[in-house]
């Protein structure tokens, strides 16, 4: 470390925490226990629905559709959202961001009701877009900048079980809704039973602490936004590319993060099961999820160098990449578009297929996951993570948005398989490098200056930043 490094961090300032009821709420793992709520009410119901394949219809056309909407809006905000987050507040953010979510569940019950409601369905999909931009950009930078540097893969998979059993308990509710079920569509129940719970989610970010009265278990507070106008916000998003360059070899990692996801949910579960093997399918991939995140935190936050986890998490998704990949590309050879959709959970075909489908969870939460960390590892900044995940999520729906639009006009699935396993494996290659240069055993006050902009955007000199610290040291003691 330089002894510039030196000086700033001496001045860091500790914070006691507060004792009884009023520090079991601003505990950070409390914060980010109702974080994991409210992704449980919002996106978790939604994945619950979507990896039932097709959103639970018999033809996957509209809901394959209403994917691209939903992603190439997200796509489009996603970018500015962490700008958004910034400037707006991140409870207010976040309670913008669940409204999508309910409006989005309820227009797959009028479509039950009315078939011709296809365009409610796109329409409700593109508000959804914007909201889950939102959302997800307040939900990441929090999850990422409540813990220390030590508790990050820990947090994350907290966040990341809590939100998916969102993806369990919805599974659960529509296997048993449809268990008896001939019909190749989710039932109007179904529907109902999310839409209340997405409407419960909306409530919670209303009572969730302000960030800005959270203090980490090492005694320091999160850095958020110094001046959050307008001008500053959006001028910070050229700052962090500016400053930090190597961010853009995550890219095409966080392109492939949800392009999977059409082919898992659509061309292999709804292609090939039947609405009760769907059902039961989606309850065990939702639960792999959790235990995928949960796995891949006890790499991330071992007593290794983060440097060593960091390579180490790697390996273990690129032998995963493979391992699931390999399997499934000799199921994908026996079938093509539109798929029989007669394998029930009593067929012998059933057995393997579902395994497969298990291991597909883990990979997919155990990608999240260490996209996830790598940003926690470039930074602790509240403002500077918000930007990140916007880029993260803009760049993840846009691959998906792509990806479904292929499915919606009927890309061969041997197609789209061969596209995902192609994607996964190039992010990781590009990902490699930036890990090499830019990951660190520890993150230094000075990298977090670079997004300390004021009202007129501009970065605060490094030696501000100090006098600001010891501004704040003296205060507390008075």
């Amino acid at each position: 470390m330089s002894s510039q490094d030196e000086k700033v961090t001496e001045v860091a300032v500790t914070y006691e925490r507060p004792s009884g009821w009023k520090g079991l709420y601003y505990n950070p793992l409390t914060q980010v226990f109702m974080l994991g709520l409210v992704g449980f009410m919002g996106p978790g119901l939604f994945n619950a629905v979507t990896g039932l394949g097709g959103g639970g219809q018999l033809n996957p056309t509209t809901s394959a559709n209403a994917n691209v909407a939903v992603y190439a809006a997200s796509a489009a905000v996603g970018f500015f959202s962490g700008s958004i987050n910034n400037a707006l507040g991140s409870k207010l953010t976040l309670l913008l961001g669940t409204f999508g979510y309910c409006l989005y569940i309820g227009s797959y019950l009028a479509l039950n009701i009315h078939p011709g409601a296809g365009g409610f369905v796109i329409a409700s999909g593109a508000i959804l877009g914007i909201c889950a931009a939102l959302l997800w950009a307040a939900e990441g930078s929090l999850m990422l900048a409540y813990p220390t540097e030590a508790q990050k893969g820990m947090y994350i998979a907290i966040f990341w079980t809590v939100f998916n059993l969102g993806g369990v308990v919805g599974s659960a509710v529509a296997l048993g809704t449809n268990f008896n079920s001939t019909a190749g569509t989710v039932g109007n129940d179904t529907y109902i039973a999310f839409i209340v719970l997405t409407a419960i989610g909306i409530v919670i970010p209303s009572i969730m602490a302000d960030p800005k009265r959270i203090i980490r278990s090492d005694g320091t507070k999160i850095t958020v936004p110094l001046n959050p106008s307008w001008k500053a916000q959006l001028y910070g998003l050229w700052l962090v590319l500016k400053t930090d360059p190597m961010i853009m070899l995550l890219f095409p990692m966080f392109f492939a993060s949800n392009w999977f996801y059409t082919w898992q949910f659509n061309d292999f579960n709804g292609a090939l099961f039947t609405i009760r093997g769907r059902s039961l399918n989606s309850l065990l991939y939702w639960t792999s999820q959790m235990f995928g995140s949960i796995g891949m935190s006890f790499i991330l936050d071992s007593k290794f160098s983060r440097r060593t986890r960091a390579f180490g998490g790697w390996g273990v998704l690129m032998a995963m990449t493979f391992i699931t990949h390999i399997w499934a590309y000799f199921y994908q050879i026996q079938y093509t578009r539109p798929g029989p959709q007669d394998i029930d959970i009593h067929d012998k075909r059933y057995v393997g297929r579902v395994f497969l489908y298990i291991l597909f969870g883990f990979l997919g939460s155990m990608w999240q996951t260490i996209s996830y960390w790598l940003m926690g590892a470039i930074s602790n900044d509240a403002g500077k993570l918000a930007m990140m995940v916007g880029f993260y999520k803009s760049l993840q729906s846009a691959g998906a948005a792509g990806v479904f639009r292929a499915d919606a006009v009927h890309i061969s699935f041997m197609n789209i398989f061969i596209s995902d396993w192609v994607l996964l494996v190039a992010g990781l290659l590009f990902a490699l490098p930036m890990i090499h240069l830019r990951v660190k055993d520890h993150t230094d006050l000075i990298d977090e200056t670079l997004v300390q902009i004021d009202d007129h955007g501009h970065v605060q000199d490094i030696e501000v930043q100090k006098e600001d610290q010891l501004e704040r040291r003296r205060s507390t003691r008075d």
